[in-house]
């Protein structure tokens, strides 16, 4: 009887820290919502001028003023990766800045 109850516990703090664990990695994800001009360094900006970026948890909607639409991930709290239109790779610079590696930056307005 001795056993299973330290069974018991031992599965319980280990799904009480994955539940903790996961809880952290939410919380530490940038807030890359609003809204973010496009400054063509040193590429020109194809997809539009101006982003209106929303976000839930790790997922990323971009949509441009020129009417296109992408997606992207967070991979870490300090890149992302678009997926279609743009296939690029974003570092996060600061709070108001994303490089990406298209030649273009973004700069929350």
């Amino acid at each position: 009887m001795l056993s299973k109850s330290v069974l018991i516990s031992v599965v319980a703090v280990a799904a009480a820290s994955l539940l903790l664990g996961s809880a952290y990695a939410a919380e530490s994800l940038p807030n890359l919502a609003g809204t973010y001009r496009c400054e063509p360094q040193p590429v020109s900006c194809q997809s539009g001028q101006t982003f209106t970026v929303t976000q839930t948890g790790d997922q990323i909607e971009f949509k441009s003023d020129a009417g296109v639409t992408g997606h992207a991930k967070l991979t870490s709290e300090i890149s992302l990766s678009a997926a279609a239109p743009w296939n690029s790779v974003g570092v996060i610079a600061g709070e108001n800045r994303v490089q990406w590696s298209n030649g273009t930056q973004w700069r929350k307005m």
